[in-house]
């Protein structure tokens, strides 16, 4: 019987999911064009960087500088006066500010060490850093090529073979699409079955539910049930179609040992969903709680910054959120094809986690069932 119950109130869930279009389009959204922007929108390296370039010299060396920048690291050199740098500057249009002093040729000859003003943007963090390295190196290979009238290739007394694993054209796309996915697993699950509780509140048939014959554990279990099968088969979908035919990115591993991880995943982060549900009072309130909730568990899980940069007492506590053992056993797998006897302890981990939220969001929404 109660099975019977809990598959009825599933199919409700389901129903309710269905006549509600802005979730619906959240859904279709979250599990294709999110992941296949995160993938091909942002470039893994320095890309069309705007620069400009104050040549105050005038000379064959400040010329061939200039023509050195070029796409795709960065946009054509804007050639500009001394006036207009700091304007351009403050105005967000260049990245990088070439200052090239006067006689800067005539002291590169006479064996001098002239000095040349790069001009950064800094809040520019990702083009700041790696760009500033390219520009001097280009800089710095121009003058010397300039100098010895030939350019020098130098062999280094050490051949370094490099061996990229697991990602061998160094592709973006291969890291950006699968971590993203995780993201959108962990939103949309936590979300989806919030938003159930709450809506039952808003709408009034929880009081419907509650004269039904069938017991609190049975409503929870539906929602957590339903809402966890519709990111399930959303996820399905996205690793299937999106990620492995649309992005083209190889999976390594067993796609059923990666579903089996997701399916733990989502036993815990349905069950916080209607433990938030619990302590929000409307959906305002709850995706205000959300917003504490979801960016400490994507920045901090390990997806996008390794965790042993972080600091140890950071490590400690996101032992106890799920996202750290599911990003952990999603890359473990779908990267270096890992198989059950090395992702073991990220399932038992899911599972005790998932456990603990379940037992926790059960008894909050018993204490709380007389206010809805």
């Amino acid at each position: 019987m109660g099975l019977r119950n809990i598959a009825h109130l599933c199919v409700k869930e389901m129903r309710s999911l269905l006549r509600d279009p802005v979730m619906m389009i959240l859904i279709v959204y979250a599990f294709s064009l999110e992941i296949y922007s995160a993938a091909v929108a942002l470039p893994e390296t320095l890309n069309k960087a705007p620069i400009a370039i104050v040549d105050e010299d005038r000379s064959p060396l400040s010329v061939r500088i200039a023509d050195a920048f070029y796409p795709p690291f960065f946009l054509r050199p804007k050639l500009i006066n001394q006036a207009q740098m700091d304007a351009r500057m403050d105005a967000g249009l260049d990245t990088f500010a070439l200052d090239i002093p006067p006689g800067f040729q005539r002291d590169v000859l006479a064996g001098k060490q002239p000095a040349i003003q790069l001009n950064v943007d800094a809040t520019r963090m990702t083009q700041a850093f790696t760009g500033s390295g390219y520009v001097q190196a280009i800089v710095l290979g121009e003058v010397q090529g300039f100098v010895q009238r030939y350019r020098d290739v130098s062999v280094p007394p050490v051949n370094l073979a490099l061996r990229a694993r697991f990602n061998p054209e160094l592709s973006n796309r291969w890291f950006a699409s699968v971590i993203e996915l995780i993201s959108v697993v962990t939103m949309l699950s936590i979300i989806l079955t919030g938003a159930a509780l709450i809506r039952e509140r808003e709408h009034g048939t929880i009081e419907h539910l509650l004269v039904m014959p069938v017991t609190v554990t049975e409503i929870m279990t539906s929602k957590v049930l339903s809402m966890g099968i519709v990111v399930f088969v959303a996820t399905s979908f996205a690793l299937t179609v999106m990620i492995q035919q649309v992005l083209n990115v190889p999976i390594a591993g067993s796609l059923g040992l990666f579903m089996a991880g997701t399916t733990l995943h989502l036993f815990a982060t349905t069950s916080m969903g209607v433990l938030l549900a619990t302590l929000a009072r409307s959906m305002p309130q709850f995706g205000l709680l959300l917003m504490l909730v979801l960016l400490p568990l994507e920045m901090l899980s390990g997806g996008t910054t390794p965790r042993e940069s972080m600091p140890e007492v950071v490590q400690f506590i996101m032992q106890a959120a799920p996202t750290t053992h599911f990003v952990a056993m999603a890359q473990a797998i779908l990267f270096r094809g890992a198989g059950l006897e090395n992702v073991w302890p990220q399932f038992l981990a899911l599972a005790v986690i998932g456990s603990v939220l379940f037992a926790l969001a059960l008894a909050r929404f018993r204490s709380t069932i007389g206010d809805f």
